[in-house]
């Protein structure tokens, strides 16, 4: 993949906002860029991002090859329902952690999708993917990635905005006495302990809506939709109402429903194409040990 040059005349405005605007690259990247001497206006290089261009001059901004991602690429099998040049959309299996990190250096979803995508454009200067959202390791379902830094920024925006819909599925502790509700409480991490998240007023603003699917033997599945992402946001909230689900290691309960995994998987993703404009909408069916699950508990799918 060769270096891109984009050239565009001034207009009096801040380089990093025209720039970002002109190539769909963050002004952070372009910032970093241009720090890396890749802007030239009337051909003398510019560092400085809130440098302003007059009209009419002249400016190119070269954008390397993205380099090769660390992780390796490694072949393990991945559901991908959808695939274009911008994004892709899979299903993450429960277990698989998605970044690289110590301890878990490889097997992870990246190493993956690097074997797996076609025509990878790069994210932030590396030939790698974009995850554009975060599912915990235990968490199975809908993941969406892009694949070129202008697919990134568009998709963070919607996330941004909330125009992003994600539904889960989740089994829950006891029986919840409405039929559906809204959560608003701020989530933090943890004053007792830095591993795990908490209800906190100080935290970040959070906020869950679910709806009941069935109820069953000592369990509730949930239809649970999220409206912020933080993280283990439904985890932290199922318990904070005193229903966590079932199966959770860190929030859940000793004496809980007996299931195998974590239940709860992220069910359905809608959002807006960064190219076509046109409004998607992917579902991912229940991991056969999601549905033993439920069947042991006689709690119906839905």
């Amino acid at each position: 993949m060769e270096a891109q040059k984009i050239v565009l005349a001034g207009d009096g405005r801040r380089l990093d906002v025209q720039l970002s605007e002109a190539s769909g690259l963050t002004r952070s990247r372009i910032a970093t860029l241009m720090e890396e001497g890749n802007v030239a206006v009337d051909g003398a290089v510019q560092k400085k991002a809130g440098m302003k261009a007059k009209p009419g001059q002249e400016i190119i901004l070269t954008v390397p090859a993205p380099r090769p991602a660390v992780p390796e690429a490694q072949d393990i099998p991945l559901t991908i329902l959808y695939e274009d040049a911008d994004l892709a959309v899979v299903v993450k299996p429960c277990g698989m952690v998605v970044h690289p990190a110590a301890g878990n250096e490889d097997g992870t979803l990246v190493n993956a999708l690097l074997h797996h995508l076609d025509s990878l454009g790069g994210i932030g200067g590396e030939l790698r993917p974009g995850i554009v959202h975060r599912l915990d390791k235990d968490t199975s379902g809908l993941l969406l990635v892009a694949k070129n830094d202008a697919a990134q920024l568009a998709l963070s925006e919607q996330l941004s905005a909330r125009t992003m819909e994600k539904h889960y599925r989740a089994l829950v502790e006891g029986s919840l006495r409405e039929d559906s509700g809204r959560i608003e409480a701020a989530i933090a991490r943890s004053k007792k302990d830095r591993k795990k998240m908490a209800v906190d007023e100080e935290g970040r603003e959070a906020i869950t809506e679910w709806t009941v699917l069935t109820r069953a033997r000592g369990v509730t599945l949930l239809d649970v939709h999220i409206l912020t992402g933080r993280t283990h946001q439904i985890r932290v909230h199922m318990r904070h109402i005193g229903h966590p689900v079932c199966g959770d290691p860190i929030y859940g309960s000793a004496k809980g429903a007996k299931v195998s995994r974590l239940m709860l998987h992220a069910y359905s993703l809608t959002f807006t194409h960064p190219r076509t404009g046109e409004r998607l909408t992917f579902t991912a069916d229940l991991p056969e040990e999601f549905r033993r699950g439920l069947k042991t508990h006689g709690a119906e799918e839905a």
